[in-house]
């Protein structure tokens, strides 16, 4: 019998050898799409920065003339004056105070100025000259990081390591910030005063808070009582003692006591330091529902008021920042001329392919 000889593999190394191929073919294309990509990119700012060179002058003139116009119309146009409060909310009162404010502003759109005065206790002369209500929270960077480790700190450690900064300040809802800045815009400078004192007023009659607040104080008062009933008793208990030790000293005649008051551990404290620690933290806790008192007697309170009459703002926003008019007509003024000349290129280009289509 002849012995099989073994079976030749070139059939699976030119198969290797052409899926190689086929994976460094796939490579290439894919890193010369990424190059064309690169490449275009580079030819349109080429583009757009010999544009911008062609009509340079253009947009200088349109820039100037949006300047001149924005001085135009501040000097002809009527002034608007703005004012603003700061407010701390001593309750969750945010979501019902920004409802309030859009209410306010949609009856400024609807030009209902009886309702907008009789809500704000104004003449509704007066509220015909409001513009404009606007609130949002007042909150540093810092005070967003405290409350971010305040809420990991309620997490367990797991939940805690898929939350990520970014994601909470995301997800973050202005009105639930304790400080909140209420500000007015107006045609005529008035004691804008009564209004903010009347917009925190109907937030101080909600009856659901007027409920929250009368329960909140007899809570504190009820602890108030019993933390006093407890002092006085502590008191008596060290007077007690006292009259003990004086007995003990009186029985052990020619014999020296000494009393330490603080040790490295607790055999070294004697019975009536840990009395004084006791009557100390009590008092301790008694201020703080005092102060706990004070800041639930308002629901809601001014804490500051800028320009009660109201200061000249004539400033317009663009892309979230407010700038002056005349800065906001000069570049509005230059992008419109951008997007014009752009345009007549655009079609230019078009009409190259006209007699191709």
């Amino acid at each position: 019998m002849s012995k099989e000889s073994p079976q030749p593999q070139q059939s699976e190394e030119v198969d290797l050898g052409q899926l190689f191929k086929l994976i460094g073919n796939a490579f290439d294309r894919f890193f010369k799409f990424i190059g064309s990509i690169f490449y275009k990119l580079f030819l349109a700012f080429v583009w757009l920065v010999f544009f911008i060179k062609r009509h340079f002058i253009k947009f200088a003139i349109a820039g100037v003339i949006g300047i001149g116009l924005g001085v135009l119309l501040e000097k002809t146009s009527d002034p608007v004056y703005k004012s603003y409060i700061t407010l701390k909310q001593n309750y969750k009162t945010g979501e019902n105070l920004y409802n309030s404010i859009t209410y306010y502003n949609d009856l400024v759109k609807q030009k209902d100025y009886n309702t907008l005065g009789s809500v704000l206790g104004i003449d509704p002369n007066k509220a015909i000259s409001i513009l404009d209500f606007d609130i949002e929270s007042v909150v540093s960077e810092n005070e967003k990081l405290q409350e971010f480790n305040e809420y990991i700190k309620t997490l367990d450690s797991v939940a805690a390591s898929k939350i990520q900064y970014e994601n909470f300040v995301k997800n973050d809802i202005p009105h639930t910030h304790q400080y909140q800045q209420i500000s007015l815009k107006s045609k005529e400078r008035s004691n804008f005063k009564a209004v903010f004192d009347n917009i925190v007023s109907s937030i101080e009659s909600n009856i659901y808070f007027k409920r929250e607040q009368k329960k909140d104080l007899e809570e504190l008062a009820n602890k108030e009582q019993i933390l006093k009933e407890a002092l006085v008793r502590s008191d008596s208990l060290q007077n007690t003692y006292k009259r003990v030790l004086e007995k003990n000293l009186d029985g052990k005649k020619g014999s020296e006591i000494g009393i330490t008051f603080e040790g490295n551990n607790e055999k070294d404290k004697t019975k009536e330091y840990d009395l004084y620690l006791n009557d100390l933290e009590l008092r301790r806790e008694l201020v703080g529902i005092e102060r706990e008192k004070l800041d639930k007697e308002h629901i809601i309170e001014i804490i500051s008021s800028k320009k009660d009459s109201g200061s000249i703002d004539n400033r317009k926003e663009f892309l979230g920042k407010l700038i002056s008019s005349k800065l906001y007509y000069g570049i509005l003024l230059t992008l419109a001329t951008f997007i014009v000349l752009l345009s007549l290129d655009f079609i230019k280009f078009l009409e190259r392919y006209k007699d191709k289509i």
